[in-house]
């Protein structure tokens, strides 16, 4: 079973992010064998050369069972020491049946971006994987945890644009989508 797990920080935590990368990639590096997509997620800057602004992490990870998912999300060592607000871990399929790895367009630069389409505004389908974008880099549905009932999308992509990242889901199907730069992690 694949698992889509996002660490989104608490503000002002990004000290203690910095303190435990480390151990972060200490930790994380252990489940490299199980890992599709990795890496960390920020807000663009409002007004132009402001900053990026760190907002998590997102794993997808593979395990047996719920329980092997939910112990990785909670023994991550940012979580331990409360540098996360919380946790959102689903189930999650992996549509493209690869790895981040594996994608032949590269590595994102700050042109990468996760897409999150979350809920529905009334029951509807699953939606078909995207054609014809040679920056899907991963893309499967957030499932509830039986992986019978679709609670969403999650995408991550290159795209020459937020909007353009916005685009690879139809604003129809959900109550929201969040978007929002994101970067290959692991150890530079």
């Amino acid at each position: 079973m694949d698992f889509f797990c996002y660490h989104r920080d608490r503000r002002g935590s990004l000290a203690l992010r910095s303190e435990l990368l480390e151990q972060h990639w200490t930790y994380t590096d252990k489940f490299a064998k199980r890992m599709i997509a990795r890496g960390p997620v920020f807000e663009e800057g409002e007004a132009d050369g402001e900053e990026e602004q760190l907002l998590g992490s997102v794993h997808i990870v593979t395990f047996d069972e719920v329980a092997q998912a939910w112990a990785f999300a909670c023994e991550e060592p940012g979580y331990q020491a409360g540098a996360y607000r919380d946790v959102m871990l689903r189930r999650w399929r992996n549509d493209l049946g690869r790895t981040m790895w594996e994608f032949e367009g590269g590595r994102p630069d700050r042109d990468g971006y996760v897409v999150l389409g979350l809920g529905a505004p009334e029951p509807v389908t699953e939606p078909a994987v995207p054609e014809g974008l040679p920056g899907l880099i991963a893309y499967g549905p957030l499932l509830s945890d039986d992986g019978e009932t679709w609670l969403g999308t999650a995408a991550l992509l290159r795209a020459p644009s937020r909007d353009a990242a916005r685009a690879v889901l139809d604003p129809e199907r959900y109550a929201e989508i969040e978007v929002h730069s994101w970067e290959f992690g692991g150890r530079r």
